[in-house]
């Protein structure tokens, strides 16, 4: 048996689950301890030898206190909003698991977001942190075939669209004909909950399309939906019982018999995320009339006090709920920010409802990065308006979205990525603009305007663009290839940036496109940034977004 794999099993069979890491992570995931597991039993020394600290990255996750009933179907769901997960080991006698995700970037990333926001199996909490092994090695342990099969099944779904079939669909997983639109209910509404709200927790799960909020039997209600089913089946998962705030605000999440929804207005009420032109629609119903009878009067919820739409609860406990503290600068990737708690949405042509348009991006590597290049980059998931990377202090910019929507899909997405050799903190700026340097101050280019920007993706009302946005990933779609262009000409461009060429393809009924895999997220990043528009001849410039397909 391979010699890692029987240390996580003797490790698995020696101690307790709480024994298993240093006693800082017995109550949460909220305090990192340099001491190494092995300060958990002195007897243990031996098999922690040469091993790292708990706190450094991995792209294995040990996860903690799963429930007994758990399916190999549910612990992988909590991995896939950050990327493919690649093994699976259950040690359901220690209530505990390993999982393996494709790249240490997209653990990373699954790492920062379930920190302050603790992911629930079953109703129970479960715990993540970094394990100390840098891969899962199964081939050779007994009970193993429930975790490929679930894996297989998973990994057919995201590189071909496929229905779940076998062991997943038997664990729990997608049904044949499950709707893309969500029907979420809040309970114990102590607080006030606003469209922003839903859309910043549910986008971390997939592309958000549209969202209608109403009240029925004094309830606030909402229907969500997706721009694909298993974005809807891992949401449902992920946060069916979840509390937004503290102790309060509990989701209960159902699929919806709809297959679509049929917003008619852009409002703090309802929103589709394809169509910025839509009117606002002051004092009109959101839902239209089918529907309306369906789910009750339209409208948000008052809230429980007096004037507490303007409110920002206190949230100083993050284990109790999705939110983290309110404090700017210590917001996470998905936390819940103050303007989403006082409900002020951002809506292109609306007046009187500010949001938060401006990133401020930190640990940049100021030898390599540009305002173009966070143009081209931040462009995958909004239209800039304009980047200003400060002058005295390189390794930080500012980043203008064209609206709060856009720069919150930003920041889910490129938050934890590495660019350029550094880990990315993108935060909202307490900026509401950015301001261009006055005639005659020194710059060096440093601030640019894009507002004008031929680049920009989502400029046309119901552009595809909306429903083809996805996390970083090693695999690039590229579209726009001249007839002239061949496989090696595509190859030879990517290898010049310094990309490991793993695999291509072009597809195979509209040559114009192809996917590429590169040798790590980080390298797809960086040939975005320098390849997205690069001129092929024959009056084409190459399209560049990532791809949810593998090759």
């Amino acid at each position: 048996m391979d010699g890692v794999v029987t240390d996580l099993i003797a490790v698995g069979l020696k101690r307790g689950s709480d024994e298993l890491l240093p006693p800082s992570f017995a109550y949460g995931p909220f305090t990192m301890s340099n001491s190494t597991p092995a300060t958990a039993n002195g007897n243990d020394n031996k098999k922690f030898k040469g091993d790292r600290s708990p706190c450094s990255p991995s792209r294995v996750l040990h996860l903690r206190k799963i429930p007994n009933d758990v399916t190999e179907a549910e612990i992988i769901s909590l991995g896939l909003p950050f990327g493919k997960v690649t093994n699976l080991l259950m040690l359901k006698g220690k209530s505990q698991a390993f999982l393996e995700m494709a790249s240490e970037e997209a653990a990373v990333t699954m790492v920062n977001y379930y920190t302050p926001v603790t992911p629930h199996l079953r109703s129970q909490p479960v715990y993540i942190q970094y394990s100390n092994h840098r891969e899962l090695k199964t081939d050779n342990l007994p009970n193993q075939g429930r975790a490929q099969a679930a894996l297989q099944a998973v990994n057919a779904v995201q590189s071909g669209g496929l229905a779940l079939t076998g062991a997943l669909a038997t664990e729990g997983g997608l049904p044949p004909g499950q709707s893309s639109v969500l029907r979420i209910i809040v309970e114990n509404l102590f607080y006030p909950v606003t469209l922003e709200v839903l859309y910043q927790i549910f986008s971390k799960f997939g592309t958000v399309l549209k969202i209608i909020t109403f009240t029925k039997n004094n309830q606030f209600q909402a229907l969500l939906q997706y721009a694909d089913p298993m974005n809807a089946h891992y949401a449902k998962m992920a946060l069916d019982g979840q509390n937004i705030y503290n102790a309060c605000c509990t989701l209960r999440i159902d699929f919806s018999k709809l297959t679509s929804l049929n917003v008619k207005y852009n409002n703090d009420k309802s929103r589709d995320f394809t169509r910025l032109d839509l009117p606002s629609g002051d004092g009109q119903p959101s839902l239209d009339p089918t529907m309306a009878a369906a789910f009750g009067t339209p409208g948000i919820i008052s809230s429980p006090y007096a004037g507490a739409a303007g409110f920002a609860p206190a949230i100083g406990f993050p284990q109790a709920g999705l939110s983290v503290s309110a404090v700017p600068s210590a917001l996470g990737p998905l936390a819940i920010t103050t303007s989403a708690m006082t409900g002020r949405m951002a809506i292109p042509g609306m007046t009187g409802m500010p949001g938060n348009f401006v990133l401020l991006v930190s640990n940049l590597n100021p030898d390599a990065i540009t305002p173009d290049g966070l143009f081209i980059l931040f462009g995958v998931y909004g239209d800039v308006h304009r980047v200003k990377i400060m002058f005295n202090k390189k390794e930080n910019a500012l980043v203008q979205m064209a609206d709060a929507t856009q720069a919150q899909l930003a920041m889910n997405h490129l938050n934890g990525q590495k660019l350029y050799g550094k880990v990315l903190r993108v935060t909202l700026s307490k900026h509401q603009t950015v301001q261009l340097p006055r005639e005659g101050q020194e710059d060096q280019g440093l601030t640019k305007d894009y507002s004008n920007s031929p680049l920009h993706r989502f400029k046309k009302p119901g552009s595809k663009n909306f429903q083809n946005i996805f996390p970083p990933s090693a695999t690039l779609h590229l579209s726009n290839i001249p007839p002239s262009v061949t496989v090696d000409d595509l190859k030879n461009l990517f290898a010049g940036t310094g990309c490991i060429v793993k695999a291509f393809k072009f597809f195979p009924k509209d040559r114009k496109m192809a996917l590429i895999q590169l040798g790590s997220v980080e390298e797809a990043i960086q040939a975005l940034i320098e390849l997205h528009n690069h001129d092929l001849g024959e009056n084409h410039h190459l399209r560049v977004s990532f791809s949810k397909s593998t090759i």
